[in-house]
């Protein structure tokens, strides 16, 4: 299969012999290294943004767990609850990051400014919309997931200020998508760093009182959170509307487009809702592992966190191919986006097959860094081994997607991610946990087969797509791909 990449991404004509004295071979290799440069030099900030954010939460998590098991089972429920909030309005920076990408290409960026203005206005009604259920909503959410009454009374507050900050977030994910568009990877890393001191500071300073601050408890790690999206939403606000305004005329009064608005809309609706999809998935798989036993979900947890050491190259290097392809298929390039799109997805593979070795050889030391029961550990470093080389394939997923969206084929990928979310991944878990019994093994076979099944599907359907006739979107009517 790694081969089948390699082949793609060098694409010499094999009907000819060449040596390497050969000056079209020479050029050719050139330029895949400075292909190869350019792949990295957007990936590794993008990939840094999604350390930070990893890391912070876990180091918040830390933190927070000094003040009791309530207050880190708030946190855990709180965790899921944004990430499935997240998810369904993220649709609209995915849209303005693969549109925008594709009108920076074609040298058309004032279009692409136009629909990012159109994206925040959709953005700030789901913001509202977000304030309103954390302000009278988050009791009742609480409830709706059988949380008990002392998680409601000490967990309240928190909730409605992560939702509170969720509304910041959806603003600030369109700013990224925007800035990853025109190739910018390096001020949504700076921003989510800054965000991420903050955070980690003044959850520190707040939760416990320190710095002279007073002490607010779970409550003040929520503020903590609030204040650092905020900060992270004022520097992205700042690089577009002020440091932008010059080269891009960022600043300017956006009337409604019917055409416009029509296309944003129905696009992130679909990809809002393939991670929504997703996203309720895992909350489904989570709660049959529930069913396994603490022991069972505590290693769950523990292998999925370092798990997500390889979701970030695969998130990064995924979003660097909606970027390039985006820019190629908005020049006209489109077969040349294909070969980006191959290069990422080599390079990002590499990335993965690394961080798989250090995983399956470190299992237990690296268990062992999150807890101290035995039945724990040993069987999080058995998950963590059965995983090691197979997230290979959740990377194929992100690659691939990513080039998939460059191109718009948004429809492929809701559809999919519908189908085997919801008649592979479930049923399977359900039959692999409960029908025969396999218990964590059977869960985690269950999620690598619905991976696999995932990646190597959305890679058939980028290879099987008829670059040759793609052209950028210009309206929801024509925003279907050729197969």
């Amino acid at each position: 299969m790694f081969s089948v990449l390699l082949n793609e991404a060098i694409d010499i004509n094999r009907d000819k012999k060449y040596d390497m004295t050969d000056i079209s071979v020479r050029k050719r290799a050139i330029t895949m290294w400075e292909k190869w440069k350019k792949i990295i030099l957007l990936a590794i900030p993008s990939l840094a943004s999604f350390a930070s954010v990893t890391l912070t939460g876990t180091i918040s998590l830390i933190m927070v767990g000094k003040l009791g098991t309530v207050p880190i089972a708030v946190v855990g429920v709180t965790n899921i609850i944004m990430y499935n909030a997240w998810a369904l309005f993220s649709g609209i920076g995915h849209t303005v990051n693969y549109l925008v990408a594709q009108n920076y290409g074609a040298n058309e960026i004032e279009q692409g400014v136009k629909r990012t203005y159109i994206a925040l206005y959709m953005s700030i009604v789901a913001a509202l919309l977000v304030l309103l259920l954390g302000l009278f909503g988050s009791s009742s959410i609480f409830r709706w997931m059988g949380s008990s009454q002392e998680m409601i009374t000490a967990g309240n507050d928190y909730l409605q200020l992560r939702f509170f900050a969720m509304a910041f977030s959806i603003l600030i994910f369109v700013f990224h998508g925007f800035l990853r568009g025109i190739g910018d990877t390096k001020t949504p890393m700076v921003s989510s760093l800054v965000g991420g001191g903050i955070m980690v500071f003044l959850t520190y300073s707040l939760t416990y009182g320190n710095f002279g601050f007073s002490e607010y408890g779970l409550k003040g790690a929520g503020v903590a959170f609030l204040l650092a999206e905020l900060a992270t939403l004022l520097i992205c606000a700042y690089v577009y509307f002020i440091k932008l305004n010059p080269r891009f005329r960022t600043r300017r009064v956006v009337s409604y487009d019917r055409s416009e608005t029509k296309l944003i809309f129905f696009e992130s609706s679909k990809l809002g809702l393939q991670e929504f999809s997703m996203a309720m998935a895992m909350f489904v798989f989570t709660i049959f592992v529930t069913q396994l036993g603490t022991t069972a979900l505590a290693a769950n947890e523990v292998a999925l966190n370092v798990m997500s050491f390889g979701f970030m190259p695969a998130f990064a290097f995924g979003t660097t191919a909606t970027i390039l392809v985006g820019h190629q298929i908005g020049q006209g390039n489109a077969k040349l986006g294909k070969n980006y799109g191959t290069h990422t997805a080599i390079i990002g593979s590499i990335f993965l097959l690394l961080v798989g070795t250090l995983e399956l050889f470190l299992a237990e030391p690296i268990a062992r860094m999150y807890t101290d029961d035995k039945e724990v550990y040993e069987l999080a470093a058995l998950l963590i081994k059965t995983s090691a080389y197979l997230q290979l394939f959740d990377g194929f997923l992100n690659f691939f997607a990513g080039g998939l969206r460059g191109i718009g084929d948004t429809t492929f990928l809701l559809k999919i991610s519908l189908l085997l979310g919801w008649l592979l991944f479930i049923p399977l878990s359900y039959l692999f946990i409960f029908t025969m019994g396999l218990g964590s093994m059977g869960a985690w076979l269950a999620l690598y087969t619905y991976l696999v099944c995932f990646g190597l599907s959305v890679m058939i359907r980028f290879y099987k797509t008829d670059w040759g006739s793609l052209r950028k979107l210009k309206t929801y009517e024509k925003a279907e791909v050729p197969g």
